[in-house]
């Protein structure tokens, strides 16, 4: 295994991802934990092309963890509008707010107390406890699942794969350099050994790959075939008054908690009509969106009518600050 991550590190030092929140190999500068923990945070289920502009705005407009923490909770979470899961961005801000106040603005340095903190799993605080501290930590994402099954040749679909899987990281994972090996393992599955078409002749740990020699390589890590996802139906009421729209914040917790939008019913099998004042709603179409663990239809209505809303209130309204959904509704009534 020594073996492997010394010629895995000497490609990290020829290949290295140009990444806004990473430092380079080589470089005497230490990583930033703020800018480590925010990016780790954004990449959760999302590409890194996706995170970029957003980690510029908020390093942009919050370059501190105090900064962060002292920001207004509407103001993030339409800096977040877009990037989607938006139950992260509330724990970024439930996260800053705890390392600010209780913490003095430094975010602890093992992964035991990391995972004290607000929105930080097992994942994200190995990912900082390596990068940004340089603690042994064993990191294990999508790309580096991928790698290891390879390496292993290990048959076993996902998750029951998990705990062998991490037993390979754990071998691989050296004292010296983790954070390093970390983001190569990371880089090594973005760039070579990807889901389709691997490129193992360019690959650095290609001779000793199970995978490689079995001819299995590109079928792995398995999976179980997944489940369809339930569908789900809901109303959204969109009306205006002369320039202005009628929008709400949504409750604090479960989808899309925190975020701006208008005004649905429940989303439901069979939902109840919810308009939020009384007028003469029109169905105007209808919006399909994919979230996580169903897929969602809403009939949008309209009306001409601009009557005193019990939810929400008129006013400017930037397209931009709405999560997708909206987003999508918008769209469909401009």
């Amino acid at each position: 295994m020594r073996e492997r991550s010394t010629a895995l590190l000497a490609w990290y030092d020829r290949h290295a991802r140009d990444l806004p929140w990473r430092v380079p190999p080589g470089s005497d500068a230490r990583p930033d934990p703020y800018r480590i923990w925010l990016s780790e945070v954004m990449l959760q289920q999302t590409t890194v092309a996706a995170v970029k502009a957003y980690f510029a705005t908020f390093t942009r407009t919050w370059p501190g963890v105090d900064d962060l923490a002292a920001a207004e909770d509407a103001e993030v979470m339409a800096a977040w509008a877009g990037l989607g899961y938006y139950a992260r961005a509330r724990n970024l801000l439930a996260c800053a707010r705890m390392v600010s106040r209780d913490l003095g603005g430094v975010f602890p340095d093992t992964e035991a107390e990391l995972l004290r903190l607000p929105g930080i799993g097992p994942y994200t605080a190995a990912a900082i406890a390596a990068i940004a501290f340089q603690r042994r930590a064993v990191v294990v994402d999508g790309n580096v699942e991928r790698v290891m099954t390879r390496l292993e040749a290990i048959e076993t679909p996902l998750p029951a794969a998990k705990p062998l899987i991490r037993e390979v990281a754990e071998a691989m994972t050296p004292e010296a350099r983790p954070g390093d090996h970390a983001q190569a393992v990371m880089d090594l599955g973005a760039t070579i050994c990807t889901p389709k078409s691997p490129a193992c002749i360019l690959c650095p740990l290609s001779e000793g790959c199970a995978g490689r020699q079995l001819g299995i390589a590109a079928t792995l890590p398995r999976k179980l075939p997944k489940k369809a996802r339930p569908e789900r139906r809901g109303l959204v009421y969109v009306a205006r008054r002369g320039a202005d729209w009628l929008t709400e914040i949504r409750p604090p917790k479960g989808l899309l908690g925190g975020t701006r939008g208008f005004p649905t019913s429940d989303w439901s099998e069979a939902p109840a009509p919810a308009p939020p004042f009384a007028a003469d709603w029109v169905r105007a179409g209808e919006v399909a969106h994919g979230f996580t663990h169903f897929t969602l239809t809403l009939d949008v209505m309209t009306t001409d009518m601009a009557g005193n809303p019990d939810r929400g209130s008129f006013g400017p309204l930037d397209p931009g600050d709405l999560p997708t959904l909206f987003r999508k509704v918008h769209d469909s009534v401009t």
